[in-house]
């Protein structure tokens, strides 16, 4: 399934890269190109688990990716085994009575339309709930005022250093529905703090032991600008930005908080973090390739043939390459570029 949210500047493409929304999905997004050459491309992509059901999502996969490094300015990777993690965790500790400071019960997360029924049954409601507070977070600033608004274009024009490197890390917090009207300054701050935290990732991984190249933080609600940058100040010590861009932050503030919140926080990461998800992908996918298992689905149609199968596993690599060069620079010491003098 996709879903396409347009405007003057920018065009939001939700999809899967298993099945249908990997082909369709893709296929829109060339439309779009074509069609809006112009207007920033913003693909949020759901990447399949290791337990996925369906045996040929890593040839979709795959195929889908190189389509993406080709025709979108952003892509936000989101992955299911993440979302179902985060919906198990909350559930457990919502029956086993263990809340956090920071989730609460009664949710659309953790209701009983959200929770885990049963431990076998995935919480497909409630993984979307996810998904869509994602967006609606991104969005905000282009919706309501603020007095640090963002423009979207910014985010890629912020955050992606290179072409090839439009894939963003997002986490969300809270993760919950409804929260106390008042909040305290502890409270605040462990909110920036949750957020780079590897539990609230929407894509299983752990950006503070990984290199970031840029991040953004989008803030909701009751927050002023002394408090974002008190936070930013705090965490930076314990994150390693690349050697060249060591101010590499971009924040935003809306005033207008999200519903049953007092205030909220979006993180997006331009990180390497987000390497091993791709190479598990590629892993998966030579497994089936050595033994051209099941590509005779993929010949019988038109206009496919085996090399293409082949340039999108080149694409991919060619991707984990350029993330190795840059988790290469890890140990190289930071610059400290002279200023200029001004003479008076």
């Amino acid at each position: 399934m996709c879903l396409i949210a347009s405007s003057s500047s920018l065009i939001f493409l939700a999809q899967g890269i298993i099945g249908t929304g990997s082909g369709l999905g893709t296929f829109l997004l060339k439309v779009l190109e074509d069609e809006f050459p112009e207007v920033y491309r913003f693909v949020t992509s759901i990447y399949p688990s290791g337990e996925d059901d369906v045996i040929t999502s890593p040839y979709n996969s795959i195929l889908a990716m190189k389509e993406l490094n080709e025709h979108a300015d952003c892509v936000l990777p989101i992955d299911n085994q993440s979302l179902f993690d985060i919906i198990s965790k909350i559930d457990l500790m919502v029956n086993s009575g263990k809340l956090s400071t920071t989730i609460k019960p009664k949710s659309l997360v953790t209701s009983s339309a959200g929770a885990l029924k049963k431990q076998h049954q995935k919480p497909f409601d409630a993984m979307n709930n996810i998904v869509a507070n994602l967006l609606l977070n991104l969005t905000s600033s282009a919706r309501f005022e603020g007095s640090l608004n963002m423009d979207l274009n910014e985010i890629s024009m912020n955050l992606v250093p290179f072409p090839q490197l439009h894939y963003l890390v997002s986490s969300l917090t809270p993760l919950y529905t409804l929260a106390d009207v008042n909040i305290p300054t502890r409270r605040l701050d462990q909110m920036f703090s949750d957020a780079f935290s590897k539990d609230h990732q929407l894509i299983r991984a752990d950006p503070k032991h990984s290199l970031y190249l840029a991040c953004a933080l989008m803030v909701r609600g009751n927050v002023q600008v002394s408090d974002l940058r008190r936070n930013i100040e705090r965490l930076k010590p314990s994150l390693q930005f690349i050697s060249w861009n060591q101010e590499g932050w971009k924040t935003s503030l809306c005033s207008v908080p999200p519903v049953g919140h007092s205030h909220s926080l979006l993180a997006l990461a331009n990180n390497t973090c987000v390497k091993p998800t791709f190479m598990e992908l590629r892993e998966r996918f030579m497994r089936l390739y050595k033994k051209k298992a099941h590509l005779h689905h993929y010949l019988q149609i038109e206009g496919m043939e085996e090399s293409c199968f082949m340039e999108a596993v080149s694409s991919l690599s060619a991707l984990i390459e350029e993330y190795n060069q840059l988790d290469a620079t890890r140990s190289m010491p930071v610059e400290d570029l002279p200023r200029l003098s001004v003479a008076v």
